[in-house]
């Protein structure tokens, strides 16, 4: 720094402090103490958070089937009400309480159209992919979570691996079964995850020649069509030896139908998630294995992502969505955990 420069940036004559060098260092702490306890600084940026773009006048919202179901609700409803409490943003939970994909549509275009910060959607059919694109191009943050729905413009997916879900739910009935007998699947057709699982399931059991896939059976996540569609089984193949289902549903219809034909245990059952009831026929012995998801963990940060969208945070460029770039994940696996006899205990009453 020049001595003019020098002079400028000190504000004192230039005389006085080449005869008080001292004088310099003083200056300079004094300048640097007054500077740092100005007491407008911290209250300043405190005041800058608060007034972060949002808050009371944001809205997310989750659209979902089966409204009303307990696994709905005490997963992903409560986490995403948990976060936005959080966060002090308003959440609205909407959906269908049947596995209605038209509705669902007509759900996600409504809510479109009203703006919402974000929308959060249980990727339940690959129909919903138009919906998705047009939320998409409304220029609204727009996360799919539990099952993908890959044809869409979705800006990110969480949830669960299911090729691996269906593949240990096979591993388990090598194990069972010694490498041998008859394999059903129940579930969803046509849904994402669900084809997903049973794909894991067949690529398993093709690996031993005297196990046989007898096929992927539709229930539609309904209890009492998992009820029917087992018994039928049961009845056309006396010998059937295990099934592997992909919702709580289809695992709890199973069930039912394998203790009303007598053939609890000797029939093995494996199904997803760990919902009470699930638990209490794990623990009876009529399911022997429990693949379960993450669910709250993929809902929690399903919301983060729209926040962050919203808010702008993590963003690479200032530019990015005129140059097609994302802010958030593009896919996310939350990961799997097992519940078998040996470490049920720790799974009721959780929490």
């Amino acid at each position: 720094m020049s001595d003019n420069n020098f002079e400028r940036f000190v504000g004192q004559p230039h005389s006085l402090l080449k005869k008080d060098p001292t004088f310099i260092h003083i200056l300079l702490v004094v300048t640097l103490l007054f500077y740092g306890c100005d007491p407008t600084k911290g209250t300043k940026q405190v005041e800058e958070i608060a007034k972060l773009p949002g808050k009371e006048d944001e809205e997310y919202i989750m659209i979902s089937p089966l409204l009303t179901h307990p696994m709905y609700v005490n997963h992903d409803q409560a986490a995403f009400t948990k976060w936005g409490q959080k966060m002090g943003v308003k959440t609205t939970i909407l959906g269908t309480p049947d596995w209605d994909i038209p509705a669902q549509i007509a759900i996600i275009e409504q809510e479109t159209a009203s703006k919402p910060t974000g929308l959060l959607i249980n990727g339940t059919d690959p129909a919903i992919a138009i919906a998705i694109d047009r939320a998409v191009d409304a220029g609204i943050p727009t996360v799919v979570y539990d099952s993908d729905i890959p044809s869409s413009k979705r800006h990110s997916f969480l949830g669960t691996d299911w090729l691996e879900m269906g593949q240990i739910q096979g591993e388990k009935m090598v194990e069972l079964l010694g490498g041998k007998g008859k394999i059903a699947c129940l579930g969803i057709l046509g849904l994402n995850n669900q084809e997903s699982g049973f794909q894991g399931v067949q690529e398993v059991i093709s690996e031993y020649p005297v196990m046989e896939f007898i096929g992927k059976f539709d229930d539609k996540a309904n209890v009492e069509t998992s009820v029917r569609i087992t018994s039928d089984l049961i009845s056309a193949h006396p010998d059937l030896s295990g099934i592997c289902t992909f919702t709580p549903m289809s695992g709890l219809g199973a069930a039912i139908a394998i203790k009303e034909a007598g053939k609890a245990g000797s029939i093995k059952l494996t199904s997803v998630n760990y919902e009470p009831e699930l638990l209490s026929l794990l623990q009876e012995g009529v399911i022997q294995l429990l693949v379960c998801q993450k669910r709250e963990l993929f809902t929690w940060y399903g919301a983060e992502f729209l926040y962050n969208m919203a808010h702008g945070l993590n963003m690479i460029t200032n530019n990015e969505r005129y140059v097609g770039i994302s802010n958030i994940p593009y896919l996310v696996n939350t990961g799997t955990f097992v519940v078998t006899q040996d470490n049920i205990g720790f799974f009721f009453n959780e929490k």
